[in-house]
């Protein structure tokens, strides 16, 4: 792993526009699972159903934010942090997907974004983080091609609503991650499995994000709009050329799938063959409707992956060799932790000529925090944070047009399948009395966002 030094490392070194924040999902934090007219989600179908989430796990409370914001809000204007990126939950604002509109929805998120310009925080609303509503997902959810307009209907009710005082946007979070485990690997909701509805739900995501983009652009002129996507840097097990080739199909589908087509560059088929399956889906129009000029893309960036050919993956042709084989360091997730990953990521995305500007939306790391006198010394997350500042300044030096940093998370929440397992928190969260701790991480990252260290 590249030593870093970060003892120079200086907000100040990131410039004066660069954008400073943290990230958030409602389904992860809110709780108030039914609450003042919710409807159900298809995570909270997921969750009550047995083995699907470790040690049965459910996010009924989570970490209470829907009742506790104010709290946390303040713990954000306490850590210096000028920027708030949280998701809707489609499912609070419309209960059945389409209408009536739940005017509590409505009111709660009017309050919480209230609150946060009061306390001079921006909010950056993540329109879709992974939560459907069940009752869209009984029609087929994302593998229906009515998705589209569902999500434009939600798309332009949340745009009237909250548009005049929220100005920054992202559509759609991490397409790949919720289409791969959620419709074709059925190890997140709504637990489906098959290539069919994988490739169904791809292209309709695709054409969702856009379609909500343009509605978004319609009904506020002037905001500030992206899309998020996962991404991993991927480098083959050896130079042999099968290893080779089994890394570029699997950089294919996690790093290309997703991005090409709102850029107008169709999907990578010929680097990845299954993909050609798509065009059974696909009609005469939908090649033009994939494409849309974002201001920003987000990346979520938390690890890289080793990559050699295997006969035994259907589709891919490929096996991931795992950090713990490898004998290298890695999180509570298992991921390996590895800064120069996001130097690579940056230096590959930023070589699209229809990206603007590229805001890193989400990064961090998962490890066992304990408390001890009333405090947290997470170490390894606060150096992990560190050090991939310090690869992001070194793309940024090089010209890479990276303009934001969020991390992954304010709070320690409920990390989907993973449940409460798993801790990814600048502040630390008791799940049993919902008493906060800013860890060790939180106090750096708030020194270093005073310009204090």
């Amino acid at each position: 792993m590249n030593k870093t030094d970060n003892s120079e490392l200086n907000k100040a070194q990131f410039g004066d526009n660069f954008k400073w924040g943290v990230s958030t999902a409602a389904f992860q934090i809110e709780g108030a699972h039914d609450a003042d007219g919710k409807g159900l989600s298809i995570w909270d179908v997921f969750t009550s159903q047995k083995g699907k989430v470790k040690g049965g796990h459910h996010a009924m409370t989570a970490c209470d934010f829907y009742s506790s914001y104010k709290n946390d809000i303040l713990l954000l204007g306490e850590l210096n942090i000028p920027n708030f990126r949280f998701s809707l939950s489609w499912s609070r604002i419309l209960p059945n997907g389409t209408s009536p509109v739940n005017q509590a929805g409505i009111d709660y998120y009017n309050q919480v974004i209230d609150f946060l310009l009061e306390c001079g925080i921006e909010p950056w609303i993540t329109l879709y983080h992974w939560d459907l509503p069940h009752e869209l997902e009984l029609k087929g959810g994302w593998t229906n091609r009515d998705s589209i307009a569902w999500f434009e209907n939600y798309t332009e009710i949340c745009a009237q609503n909250f548009g005049d005082r929220v100005k920054n946007w992202m559509i759609i979070n991490e397409p790949s991650v919720f289409t791969g485990a959620g419709y074709f690997l059925g190890i997140h909701a709504p637990g489906k499995r098959g290539l069919s509805n994988y490739l169904k739900a791809v292209h309709h995501v695709t054409l969702a994000t856009t379609a909500g983009a343009k509605v978004l652009r319609n009904i506020v002129p002037d905001a500030n709009i992206g899309t998020t996507f996962s991404c991993t840097h991927i480098e083959p097990a050896s130079t042999k050329k099968r290893d080779v080739a089994a890394a570029k199909r699997v950089d294919t589908l996690l790093n290309r799938t997703f991005i090409e087509p709102i850029l107008g560059l169709g999907y990578p088929q010929a680097d990845l063959p299954v993909l050609k399956k798509l065009n059974r889906y696909i009609l005469p129009e939908d090649e033009k409707n994939m494409a849309f000029d974002f201001d920003f893309i987000g990346l979520q960036c938390y690890t890289r992956e080793i990559v050699r050919a295997s006969i035994f993956t259907p589709y891919v042709g490929a096996a991931l060799v795992t950090a713990e084989k490898r004998n290298v360091p890695f999180t509570e997730m298992k991921w390996e932790v590895y800064p120069p990953s996001i130097y690579h990521l940056l230096k590959k995305f930023d070589t699209y000529k229809g990206i603007k500007k590229i805001i890193i939306t989400e990064n961090g790391a998962a490890f066992p925090d304990t408390v001890s006198n009333g405090e947290v010394k997470d170490n390894e997350r606060t150096k992990y944070i560190q050090d991939h500042l310090q690869q992001l300044l070194k793309a940024k030096k090089e010209g890479v047009k990276v303009e934001g940093y969020f991390v992954w998370s304010l709070t320690d929440n409920f990390e989907w399948a993973e449940g409460y397992h798993t801790r990814f928190g600048l502040i630390y969260v008791d799940f049993d009395t919902q008493q906060r701790i800013i860890k060790q991480s939180g106090q750096w990252f708030r020194k270093f966002l005073s310009n204090h260290i």
